[in-house]
Formats: C-alpha cells, structure tokens, sequence
C-alpha cells in the first residue's frame, strides 16, 4: 500500500448534504476524509436560504402537532414521481428521513424547527398543504461556531459583493455550522478544502482508493470502507450540459463554483451508470446587471409575457414547474431570454418578488443595462420591449378581468396552496392597471443538475447491468434524483442528499 499518500475508512467527497455522511460514518467509529473541491464548505446547500428537509413525519413535526402519516406521504410522493424512480428508492427516502432526524438530535449539536412549506403539486392526492413536512435548522451564531463560521460558503451577497456574512447562520448555512461543528468532535475525521476528487482507484471490480487535485498536488487516498461521491451536479461544466442536452447557461445556475462534475466522470469510467443527465431543479431567474439570471421567488404581482405579448405559465406556482414550464415554450420557439414581468406602479419600479435571492443593486444599474423598462403607456412598454402592442394590451385586459372575477380560468393562478402561501392567504391575483407600467427581464435559472449515478436503496451506484460497484456510493446531486423529473417539496434536494449520505455511511459502517 506504499503508493497510497493516506488510508482511511471511508472517503466522501462534497460537503453539502455529503456531509452528513461523514458526520455518520465518523459517529459510527470510521476514520473518514472528507474532500472539498472549493475554499470553503457546503455547497449548493449552504446558498439555500431556508435550508429545508422534506421529511415527513419525523419528530420536529410530531412534537408540533403534526398528524400526517407515511402512508399518506408515500401516496403523494408516488402520485408525484409515478415511476421515473424505482419504487425501492422512493420508499427509502420518504420513510428513512424521520429516523435520520431521530439520530441527530441525540447529539446537541443539532436543533431544527418547523418551517410549513406546502407540497409543491397540490391537487394530487396527499398532498400536504399545511406545509408540515418540512424542517429547517435552528439558526447558529458565528460565535458559537469559532473558526469553522469563516469556513462555509455563502451568502451569494458575500460571495458577489463582497458584503460582510451575517453574525447569524441560517438556512443552509446553519445546517452545514452545525456538522461542521459535530465533526469536530471525531479526531479520526480530517476536512481538506480545496481538494477535488478527480478519478477513483478500482482493483479487481471494486473502488478502493481516490485521486484527489489539492492545487498541483496529486493525491492517492484509500478507502477501506467505501467513497461516498456527493460533489454536486455538473452545472458549472458546459461540455457537460452540452452533451446531455441541459437547458440553459452556466452563468444562470445557482449551482456551487466548483459543481463541474468530475465526481460524475470519474464514477463513469469507473463503470457507473447514469440516469437523468439532461434534468436540473428549474427556476425562473430575474436577470441582474453583471448579465447572470438568478433564481427568485414569490412574485407578489406581475404576469410573464412571451414574444407574442401573451401570458404562458401560472406565474405564482413552484419554481420548478414554472421553469418546466419556460423552458417548453423556448423549445416550441415562443420565449427566448430575456422574457419579461409586466407590472404595474402600485409599489413602485422594483419587481414585485418577495425574494431574489441576491440583494438588488442600484434601480439605475437595472435600467442602464436595460433590464427593467418604464412607460407611461401600454403601447408604449410593448414597443420597449419588443412585443405586440394590441397584443399585450390584449393580455392585460384580459388578466385584469380575471382579476375582478376572482379566478385565473388560463392558469389557474391562485387554485393550489402554494401559490398563496407567502402572501398571507390573499389571492396572488393583482391587477395591472396602475400607470407607468413597467417590465423587468427574466431567463431560466436552475438550482444545480439533478441526474447523476444511478444507486439502489442502500445508496450503492449500479453499474450498466445493474449491479452494485462494490466500494462506491452516491447521493446529492452526483446521485439521479430520486424524484426523477418532478420537484416534489421544498427541502426534497437536501433532504434526499442527506439521507442517502446518512444511508451511505450506515452501510459502510457494516462493511469489513
């Protein structure tokens, strides 16, 4: 074994909801290294501004009432996904994520609050629209936190602008602070940053060893045990998303820097089979002055036009079905980016969204880069950007008469819990009728990619028959969604990351 650098138990790369794996395989008694492509951890996780965990009927919930039961959040899950997935791993993720709960607040590093989130398709059948599936982390001081608070990645305002992080962790931040701070109880865990995993050692079928880039250092790590890849999507990669037909541009992700998918590569070589390569968690993005759409959400106002002039898409439903939805009318050629929020003046010439995700610069920037547009007429804004006149004021007319009736009969905008959630209960309807008018430009946006290594129940990647690699797992965005093509709850994509970490490590745990 000379020709190894370092010999541990279990190696697990990315630090988002991957974390939880080493956090698992450490308090199981496995020696673990933990590799981070980036300078810092977390993640896409740690840009996540709630942070949420979709998972049904754990004790949070309990504790606050909750009388939801498995068996109805399977039948939502199931009529959700259908059968994009194999029902083996739809079944590990909604049943396993109370007992991941369960283990983790046995240790006092960890708290976790109700945050009611409604299920994201709300007219199939179990859906929750109390919101009382989802979880988030109690917020953490960078006090409490020492060193590793400097350590994690995020908020976007401080990576973009240089803007000072919060003394207060929330959110995805939180939730990485506290594994952060677990971890550091377990002497036998080490924590490199900036070390990516860029190929896998495999002797006589089964993975047993690393390779690891720490700047032009090459290193050689075995793994008794097992590698956990859970490094994120291939968003930042753009041969990547070439090749398997992803939607969209790099500069519009919200995906981690670093997300270019080498943990992908390296398990492809080694054997590994794929599944919805050409899938990302979608999202409308309001287009920011250094060019780049960044997701926002809970649209207070405002309709979306095509290059028609027309509305196509209920504009206050779940992002990722809104993104489904841009990106079926870019391929039928009736949007291009930028398409446009058409809106009103009752709360002046800022966009009408409750969260963008990244602090708004300066109105005069939007409006010198020619992002947000203002007219006195209707006739007027149209030609400004580019649509119809009679058309748009067609669209409007027509809106604003839906409006009056109280019913979205075009979209139905306004029908699911969702879609009045963060507006107190009131109808997202809001007419525009109130001079000058005005447009703001919009793209496509995702999240991160969501195919990745296809795994059975235990977290184990399968090969091209369908058998499991011996010595090799995957969860995160590195792993084919569990949800296949659909988003169905807010907390779904960490809360599948860390449960399948968590069951990754469990199993390796068991492992000679």
């Amino acid at each position: 074994m000379s020709n190894y650098d370092a010999t541990v138990d279990v190696i697990v790369a990315g630090s988002g909801g991957g974390i939880t794996g080493a956090y698992t395989a450490a308090r199981e008694g496995l020696s673990v290294a933990l590799l981070e492509a980036g300078d810092k951890f977390g993640g896409t996780t740690a840009y996540s501004g709630g942070g949420g965990m979709w998972f049904p009927c754990n004790a949070v919930l309990r504790r606050a009432g909750s009388d939801d039961t498995i068996e109805a959040a399977l039948t939502y899950f199931r009529a959700v996904v259908g059968d994009r997935t194999p029902r083996e791993l739809q079944d590990a993720y909604v049943r396993g994520g109370a007992d991941l709960i369960d283990y983790l607040e046995a240790d006092d590093n960890f708290g976790f609050n109700v945050l009611p989130w409604p299920d994201y398709y709300g007219a199939a059948p179990q859906a929750r629209l109390d919101g009382m599936r989802h979880i988030v982390a109690t917020p953490v001081s960078a006090a409490a936190l020492g060193v590793d608070a400097a350590l994690i990645r995020g908020p976007l305002d401080n990576e973009r602008f240089g803007t000072p992080a919060p003394d207060l962790l929330t959110g995805g931040r939180a939730l990485v602070g506290r594994f952060l701070a677990a971890l550091r109880r377990y002497p036998d865990t080490t924590l490199h940053r900036n070390t990516e995993l860029v190929d896998l050692i495999v002797e006589d079928g089964s993975v047993v060893g690393a390779v690891a880039r720490r700047g032009d250092e090459i290193v050689r790590i075995r793994a008794r045990r097992g590698i956990l890849l859970a490094a994120g999507g291939f968003e930042r990669n753009p041969t990547m998303r070439a090749a398997f037909g992803v939607p969209g541009r790099i500069e519009d992700s919200l995906g981690a820097p670093d997300n270019a998918g080498a943990a992908h590569e390296a398990a492809m070589r080694a054997g590994a089979a794929t599944d919805l390569m050409d899938q990302a968690w979608w999202s409308p993005g309001l287009i920011h002055p250094d060019g780049g759409a960044v997701f926002a959400l809970w649209f207070a106002g405002g309709i979306f036009v095509d290059e028609a002039g027309q509305r196509f898409v209920n504009e206050s439903a779940p992002y990722d079905r809104v993104g489904r939805q841009i990106i079926a009318e870019m391929s039928a050629g009736r949007v291009s980016q930028p398409f446009w929020m058409i809106y009103d003046d009752r709360r002046g010439e800022i966009p009408p969204i409750k969260a963008t995700n990244l602090t708004l610069v300066d109105t005069e920037s939007y409006r010198a880069a020619g992002l947000w547009r203002t007219a006195d007429t209707v006739a007027e804004l149209a030609e400004s950007i580019g649509v119809p006149a009679a058309a748009l004021a067609d669209t409007i007319t027509r809106y604003n008469d839906m409006v009056t009736a109280g019913a979205d009969t075009d979209f139905g905008r306004g029908d699911e819990a969702y879609d009045s959630a963060f507006s107190r209960g009131k109808s997202p309807l809001v007419p525009i009728e109130t001079a000058p008018f005005h447009a703001a430009a919009f793209g496509l946006s995702d999240l991160g990619t969501k195919g990745g290594l296809r795994t059975d129940a235990r977290a184990r990647v399968l090969d091209e028959a369908g058998e499991p690699i011996l010595g090799l797992y995957a969860a995160g965005n590195t792993m084919a969604a569990v949800s296949g093509t659909t988003y169905p709850g807010g907390g779904n994509p960490i809360g599948a990351s860390m449960l399948f970490s968590h069951i990754a490590a469990l199993d390796m745990a068991k492992q000679r």
